[in-house]
């Protein structure tokens, strides 16, 4: 929780820059865009129906959500990984939403 907070201290979503937040399950992860002046949700997407590997689904992840991001003309946003330690799954969505057109 304090790892968290701390990570999430240190920047704010607003309309043209929204907060990309990420969660990781052992199974499953998500990610969202939030606007935190407005506490909305722009965007989300996951891996729930997606088969493969984590990894894989990961950077399909990314590439949901830049897409979304960008039919609701979004370009840039700031990366928050919460928790979690920026390598392997959380790595591989942050290079699928590059990959998608999204900025951070």
């Amino acid at each position: 929780m304090r790892r968290a907070a701390r990570v999430r201290a240190k920047f704010l979503g607003t309309a043209k820059k929204p907060r990309l937040s990420v969660f990781k399950s052992l199974k499953h992860v998500s990610a969202q865009l939030i606007n935190d002046e407005k506490q909305i949700t722009i965007a989300s997407a996951n891996d729930a129906k997606l088969k493969g590997k984590k990894i894989e689904n990961a950077k399909e992840v990314g590439g949901q959500i830049a897409k979304l991001a960008l039919e609701k003309k979004i370009k840039e946003c700031v990366f928050d990984r919460g928790r979690f330690k920026y390598h392997g799954i959380i790595k591989a969505l942050a290079e699928g939403a590059r990959e998608g057109g999204l900025k951070f």
